[in-house]
């Protein structure tokens, strides 16, 4: 298993993954365009690592770090982890374990002095996960739909 940087050859297995729940089932699209184009800004942006867990050639987790300069916290930089995936047939492996703890020690190498991410609500599993990580639930998380 190794986990890396994602090719744009990796993005229909992302999607896949994204898709692959009750959530991402109501509003992911695979075979639409625009992920070709976000990937490609993602990887035009030196502050974007979308990331895979590889296993034998085969995309079995993903993930996005977003790495962010701010004023506060006396100008912090900030680990965003977002749309964390693992194939249903590899939960409870420990690798989606392994891949936090990779992306987490990638924030450390950046320079970020803490690392943050969102879950849904109704991901109470998801929950329990990154709190046994040492993530605590230190703010109320809001969102606008536009």
């Amino acid at each position: 298993m190794i986990f890396r940087a994602a090719t744009a050859g990796d993005v229909p297995a992302i999607v896949a993954l994204l898709a692959d729940d009750v959530l991402g089932a109501r509003r992911e699209a695979p075979g639409d365009p625009a992920y070709a184009q976000a990937f490609a800004a993602i990887a035009a942006d030196a502050n974007q690592l979308l990331a895979v867990a590889d296993v034998d050639g085969r995309v079995v987790g993903c993930l996005q770090l977003t790495f962010t300069p701010g004023l506060s916290h006396r100008g912090a930089w900030r680990g965003q982890v977002e749309s964390v995936r693992i194939a249903a047939d590899q939960r409870g492996t420990g690798l989606g374990r392994r891949f936090l703890e990779w992306a987490i020690e990638h924030c450390r190498a950046r320079g970020c002095r803490m690392v943050q991410l969102t879950t849904d609500k109704s991901r109470a599993d998801a929950r329990r996960f990154y709190e046994s990580l040492g993530f605590t639930a230190s703010h109320e998380g809001m969102k606008l739909a536009l």
